[in-house]
């Protein structure tokens, strides 16, 4: 197996790879996100090379194809000539001279059937690494695009990680200083603050009461002198 095909089998799999199942059976998500972007990192870098590599490859490959098929005419087009050449001096009666054209014809077409041969092995190959180019650079995309959705995930994730970090930060102070909690400090100050409130309202309620009676007092000696200014009226009408 050529180094090329263990990348392109290792791209279609991390392009395939289910990243939802991954992280599901991870015990940190946001370790093995980590290690993930490194894994796409390393691969596409690898992959973007390999590509490099063998369309360097391929473009070369086809620029010998081309030259083959051009030297392939042109051996063809000398046959052509060496062989009109031979029939002209074979009609003015040079046979010796005709032959002699009619070997270079045949060097020439020997040539020609050389060029053609190594263009036809060479066009299979210069397929299949044009093929295996279009795989590489599909695949490239899609781990590109794997790679960005992985970034993605991993800054939502570790955001959410920190707000429930301090979700539980903020709930574990706010237990340590529970008002409603009879054995904090807070509690058993709250507590003595009542007790001097209702001590001050019970001062308070007591020294009104005293008022009151005072006041109560003060009307009812107010009536025993009017009842006397009456009766005293009456007993002048009589």
């Amino acid at each position: 197996m050529t180094q090329k095909q263990t990348i392109l089998g290792r791209i279609s799999q991390l392009a395939k790879a289910n990243i939802n199942a991954v992280l599901d059976r991870s015990e940190d998500p946001e370790k093995m996100l980590d290690q993930l972007v490194r894994d796409y990192t390393n691969s596409i870098a690898e992959a973007e090379e390999a590509v490099a590599q063998t369309i360097a490859n391929v473009r070369m490959g086809e620029a010998d194809l081309r030259s083959d098929q051009e030297a392939a005419q042109e051996w063809g087009r000398k046959a052509g000539a060496a062989s009109r050449k031979a029939e002209e001096m074979r009609a003015a009666g040079d046979a010796a001279g005709a032959d002699k054209f009619d070997n270079l014809a045949k060097v020439a077409l020997g040539r020609q059937i050389g060029h053609e041969n190594d263009a036809n092995a060479a066009r299979p190959a210069i397929e299949q690494q044009n093929a295996t180019v279009e795989q590489l650079k599909s695949g490239l995309t899609a781990m590109k695009s794997k790679l960005q959705d992985l970034k993605s995930r991993r800054g939502t994730l570790v955001a959410r990680a920190r707000s429930v970090e301090a979700q539980g930060t903020v709930q574990d102070a706010m237990r340590s200083i529970d008002v409603m909690d009879p054995t904090s400090e807070l509690s058993r100050f709250d507590d003595r603050i009542r007790r001097e409130e209702a001590l001050v309202q019970g001062r308070a309620e007591a020294q009104a009461t005293s008022l009151e009676d005072q006041f109560e007092e003060l009307e009812s000696g107010d009536d025993d002198a009017e009842i006397e200014a009456r009766l005293a009226a009456l007993k002048q009408q009589g």
